[in-house]
């Protein structure tokens, strides 16, 4: 891959904090309170549901991080956890905390690393969402970019599928995604689309430089207009009688070869 000449990107969707949100299951949980626990407000759990071990987890950590711990019915978790697999606890948190886009690139920077970041366009699916955020973070990801409007934000049905990988991913929103590729080409990186119709095999296409990967939504793939500002379009070569893959296990298998490229991811 060859090198481009980096810029400061010019701008993007400023990070901040949304409505409250609650996050159900153990591991996400747990993960909000070790990485956040100034962010959790309160801690609900259905008593004698939660394994010992969990339990003694939780409540130790609550109760270091100053939060407020309620012992309810498992029917108030069902509401909270919109019919989810809650397994006995869900936490009340502060609105997730967007990043911007320069954020992203300074955490590659800050490890000294070509930057690799994911762009989803138009992602509806939050279990989707989760399963990629799950990815990018365990295959060397330094942050993934989604769109304000007309994609899935991250719910607590994401953080679930995520297995906590939300409180440790840089996750930036902006209103453009067509724009924020521009953004990431002015700071040195090439920008790869996942693409059915794609003229390149993933596994020819050298990927160890600075790399933005676009995922498209689900069925649609990334839209036409989008394309235009990728500079190169990856095919993932299938047998069967699958035309197309699932939006995060194509992702996953991006990640894989690039990370397969770089060598072993680190943290």
């Amino acid at each position: 891959m060859r090198e481009r000449s980096p810029n400061k990107p010019s701008g993007g969707e400023r990070g901040g904090h949304e409505a409250p949100r609650y996050v159900h299951g153990v591991n996400p949980v747990l993960e909000a309170l070790r990485a956040h626990p100034d962010a959790v407000e309160r801690l609900f759990i259905v008593d004698g549901q939660v394994g010992a071990k969990a339990a003694g987890e939780l409540l130790s950590r609550a109760r270091d991080a100053g939060v407020r711990v309620e012992k309810v019915g498992r029917e108030r978790l069902n509401s909270m956890a919109e019919g989810g697999v809650h397994q006995g606890v869900v936490a009340e948190l502060r609105g997730f905390q967007y990043v911007e886009l320069e954020d992203v690139l300074d955490a590659a920077k800050a490890k000294g690393q070509p930057a690799l970041v994911v762009v989803l366009d138009g992602i509806q699916d939050p279990h989707n969402l989760g399963a990629i955020i799950r990815s990018a973070h365990a295959l060397g990801a330094h942050g993934v970019v989604l769109a304000k409007d007309r994609a899935v934000q991250v719910t607590g049905t994401v953080a679930k599928s995520s297995a906590g990988a939300v409180e440790y991913c840089p996750i930036a929103r902006v209103t453009n995604i067509s724009r924020a590729l521009e953004q990431l080409k002015e700071a040195g990186l090439w920008v790869a689309a996942a693409d059915v119709e794609g003229a390149e095999p993933l596994w020819s296409a050298r990927l160890d430089g600075p790399l933005a990967l676009v995922v498209g939504a689900e069925g649609a793939g990334v839209r036409e207009g989008v394309l235009k500002h990728c500079d190169f379009r990856l095919r993932i070569p299938m047998g069967g009688q699958v035309g197309s893959l699932n939006a995060s296990v194509s992702a996953a298998i991006l990640l894989y070869e690039v990370a397969r490229q770089r060598g072993r991811p680190s943290r």
